[in-house]
């Protein structure tokens, strides 16, 4: 209905333009026809690799030209197969855009072809209109130039788990990656040992353990004053050394070590180079293989001293209530060295690749079309864009690989 519509209202522009021309003219000159096409189209390709486009004897071949200059129009006339000179064709193109917006193009000649006078941005996606007239006759075309669109109904996109967001300013945080190593906390073991001297009589704790403070880890009999008492845990933690056993002598020895692995430090490698960049306060973001999410921390302090490969050691205390980690293991890191607050942003995972370019798929009702990004700053989670995509403009942060599936799927081809 809508192409039925479109074909009513190009007839009656036609028309109208006709009866004017006709008007204006004086009564020797030849009447001008106007001619309404939509159905001359092929996937025919002329010599330029452009679309051609056909009425009667005479035929236009149009192609987007992006050889050593930013993508413009180019066109060429031919009437019975034979070549007319550019000077000879008005033409102008109309480029509707989903939305609505509206590329008005005209041409001037230049060597052998007409010349476009604006250039094409991306995406090449839009409804084409063209007007050409030769010696008094008019030709109109209109057709669908689409790449990187498609049309999901709102009850789909739910289904899908499809999710926008609106485009704008956000903060921008620049990050120096670091690798290291989980090591414990010595601010958090206890060596335990007995008060007083005397034998062994029971032991409660084993390697392994988990003991709150207070709880009781052996009953000694004092050699002095053949009294009983309890060795107690001092901390809250897990025993990691175990050296008494029942009827041993206590001879003023280390019995117990207790070690609390809620608090652990992380011990990251920092160059010469980059030491500058960061202080004492920095966030960090640390991944492990063994945790869910990233956890948190800052830079609690630099140790002394430079390691054999001549980095300086940043330690950060972490958190560690459920366990999850353990001294020992390798990790991973983002240090926060910077922040911007930038005018327009997206987030990463909305980000796909189409063509040659990184994309988002911008929604306007039910319809979807890549926008091709020029991008700037990065983070974990944002990316700056510098151009490509306005200000306000919806577009897809979950599930977009959907959506490029469904564009790949359907062909849609770059018309040059």
């Amino acid at each position: 209905m809508q192409s039925r519509i479109k074909m009513i209202g190009a007839s009656l522009g036609a028309l109208l333009l006709l009866l004017s021309i006709t008007a204006c003219s004086d009564s020797d000159e030849p009447a001008v026809a106007a001619v309404e096409q939509d159905s001359a189209l092929t996937d025919e390709r002329g010599p330029n690799n452009g679309r051609l486009l056909r009425d009667g004897d005479f035929m236009l071949e149009l192609a987007i030209f992006e050889t050593g200059v930013p993508p413009e129009f180019r066109a060429w006339a031919t009437v019975n197969g034979d070549p007319v000179a550019p000077t000879e064709v008005n033409l102008n193109l109309q480029l509707t855009r989903l939305g609505g917006s509206v590329d008005d193009i005209g041409f001037a000649p230049q060597g052998d072809a007409l010349r476009g006078d604006r250039v094409i941005y991306e995406p090449h996606s839009f409804s084409v209109g063209v007007t050409a007239m030769h010696r008094g006759a008019i030709h109109r075309w209109t057709y669908d130039s689409f790449e990187g669109r498609t049309s999901i109904e709102p009850a789909v996109q739910e289904a899908l788990g499809i999710v926008t967001e609106i485009a704008g300013p956000a903060v921008i945080e620049q990050n120096m990656p670091v690798y290291g190593r989980i090591t414990a906390n010595t601010e958090a073991i206890s060596h335990v040992s007995a008060r007083f001297d005397g034998r062994i009589e029971a032991v409660f704790g084993s390697i392994g353990d988990r003991v709150n403070a207070g709880d009781r880890l052996a009953q000694v009999e004092s050699n002095q004053s053949l009294t009983p008492y309890p060795v107690t845990a001092p901390i809250s933690g897990i025993i990691t050394a175990r050296n008494a056993g029942p009827g041993e002598q206590t001879a003023g020895r280390e019995l117990f070590t207790i070690t609390d692995f809620s608090q652990l430090w992380a011990d990251f490698e920092v160059f010469p180079g980059d030491r500058a960049r960061i202080d004492i306060g920095s966030t960090v973001r640390i991944r492990s293989a063994l945790l869910e999410s990233p956890l948190e921390g800052t830079i609690a302090m630099f140790l002394p001293g430079m390691t054999a490969n001549q980095a300086v050691t940043a330690r950060v205390l972490l958190n560690n209530p459920d366990g999850r980690l353990l001294p020992g293991v390798w990790i991973s890191a983002h240090i926060k060295v910077a922040e911007f607050e930038v005018p327009l942003a997206v987030r990463r995972e909305g980000l796909q690749s189409f063509r040659d370019f990184t994309v988002v798929f911008a929604q306007i009702g039910d319809e979807f079309e890549v926008r091709m990004l020029e991008m700037g700053r990065q983070s974990d989670d944002w990316v700056e864009i510098l151009s490509g995509l306005q200000p306000g403009t919806r577009y897809v942060t979950k599930n977009s690989y959907i959506l490029k599936a469904d564009v790949e799927k359907s062909g849609a081809s770059h018309d040059h």
